[in-house]
């Protein structure tokens, strides 16, 4: 039973895919022949609905042939047309199901900062290009050191996608970790937190910076998974029995606005503190949704 599961879900996300996504790179490369910018723009809604619809039939597909049960707490009242900076702690590639699942069609379609090796991914690549994911380099401190205009082009990279997301409605996704959480990586960090990594800002305020009042709120996402961190697979075996999400609305603070993260220590201070604040409630949050 389980084998037939795993290949049966495989292989409808799999149809699921190609039935939307071919489409959707249709209407992408109708949208880059356009001649005019009022046009292209009438394209996105387009764009974004074949999109939804794809996560939509995806949770279907899940909830029929699962029995994972997600336990959703919210201190939010969600709109569809808004623009969010959605911040999250990251365990496993499940919580990328998880966040789908509870804000498809309910807040603007969630766009991920990825990988720039992510774009030769079949079909996904691709669509993820015409729905104006940014890529980036995710360049390691050591290739910065050697080549400091490395670190320009993420910031450059940045600001044109923001640029872009001032025009949509839009929620912007980060994992503000920039990695998932494994029980070598919090030792090798010494990370002052039980259940989390240690917050990297810079991302957060580029992002803050280059909207500016373009943004209206943060979403700050708890995820906690009671039966330990679950893998991709043990989620497509029935394995992962309870999934608990914690989602609170924050204001931005207007002094995080316009900072210069880069040049200015004393922003760059405040920022941090600001983060780790932030974290140490979400560590306390991730241990009262594992007790249930």
């Amino acid at each position: 039973m389980l084998p037939l599961r795993v290949t049966l879900i495989s292989l409808l996300v799999a149809a699921n895919t190609v039935v939307h996504v071919v489409p959707l790179l249709a209407v992408a490369l109708v949208k880059a022949l356009l001649p005019s910018d009022r046009l292209r723009k009438a394209s996105n809604p387009v764009l974004t609905g074949l999109a939804e619809s794809w996560i939509g039939v995806n949770n279907r597909v899940l909830d029929r042939l699962l029995h994972t049960r997600v336990h959703l707490q919210e201190d939010v009242a969600l709109q569809q047309n808004g623009h969010y900076l959605v911040l999250a702690n990251h365990q496993s590639w499940v919580d990328i199901v998880v966040l789908q699942k509870v804000f498809n069609r309910r807040i603007p379609l969630l766009r991920f900062f990825l990988k720039r090796q992510l774009f030769w991914v079949p079909l996904l690549g691709l669509a993820w290009w015409a729905l104006d994911f940014p890529f980036m380099g995710r360049h390691t401190p050591r290739q910065i050191a050697r080549r400091p205009e490395l670190a320009g082009r993420d910031i450059a990279a940045t600001r044109r996608a923001c640029e872009k997301f001032r025009e949509i409605p839009v929620s912007i996704m980060n994992f503000v970790e920039g990695t998932r959480f494994t029980p070598a990586k919090h030792a090798t960090q010494g990370a002052p937190y039980r259940h989390l990594l240690k917050p990297k800002s810079g991302g957060v305020a580029f992002v803050l910076d280059a909207m500016g009042e373009g943004l209206h709120a943060i979403l700050d996402v708890t995820i906690a998974y009671p039966g330990g961190r679950p893998s991709m697979m043990d989620l497509l075996a029935d394995r992962v029995p309870d999934i608990h999400v914690h989602v609170r609305q924050r204001p931005i603070p207007d002094e995080l606005l316009h900072g210069d993260y880069q040049s200015d220590r004393a922003f760059r201070v405040r920022f941090q503190q600001w983060m780790n604040g932030l974290w140490r409630e979400k560590d306390a949050d991730v241990a009262r949704l594992l007790e249930g």
